[in-house]
């Protein structure tokens, strides 16, 4: 494999954590490195980088943002957030990989990319239940801010620094699998 493919990979898992903590963020931060030439995506995503795709995904991140600072809208937002996160973290995933055949990209866009993404998620589902049950919902805006903060600045990363981006994911992923290992699997 060479170093392009190995970043190129390193980019698909950062914005596919990314999609776990804002399902359009990182969509949207690809689609702008894209379009003004930063990021080269493999074939047949190349719609991503387009104007009109530009403008969905800054829409749909606008309203995405804040939905999470209405109070229940941000519950319903969770919910729908968890399959789409997948969905997203896969394409984000299989969008960046360059120089892989398309089995090899595709299962790990799959495994990876929607496995990694769908962790996060359900990592900050739970944060924000727990957030609910112990203020009344009263620190969710802050959970949304710290949630949205970490989805622009592992996005970002990705695209600038993709080998800090993946060392930030190395780090977030034991720590959310440690805290989903105790809330569903340990006896309180």
């Amino acid at each position: 494999m060479n170093t392009e493919t190995v970043l190129s990979v390193l980019v698909g898992v950062a914005l596919a954590a990314a999609c776990g903590f804002r399902v359009f963020v990182p969509m949207l931060v690809m689609s702008i490195a894209s379009y003004t030439g930063h990021l080269s995506l493999s074939s047949g995503f190349e719609w991503t980088g387009s104007l009109p795709a530009l403008i969905a995904f800054g829409v749909a991140t606008a309203f995405e943002i804040a939905g999470y600072y209405v109070p229940w809208v941000d519950h319903i937002l969770d919910v729908i957030a968890a399959p789409a996160a997948v969905v997203a973290g896969i394409i984000a995933m299989a969008s960046s990989v360059v120089g892989m055949s398309p089995f090899l990209q595709w299962t790990l866009a799959i495994i990876a990319g929607g496995g990694v993404a769908g962790l996060i998620q359900t990592f900050t589902g739970v944060t924000r239940l727990t957030s609910t049950a112990t203020t009344g919902g009263i620190g969710n805006p802050v959970v949304s801010t710290a949630e949205a903060g970490g989805s622009v600045t592992l996005s970002i990363l990705a695209i600038v620094l993709p080998l800090v981006a993946a060392a930030i994911v190395l780090v977030i992923l034991p720590v959310a699998v440690r805290i989903l290992y105790k809330k569903f699997f340990q006896p309180a």
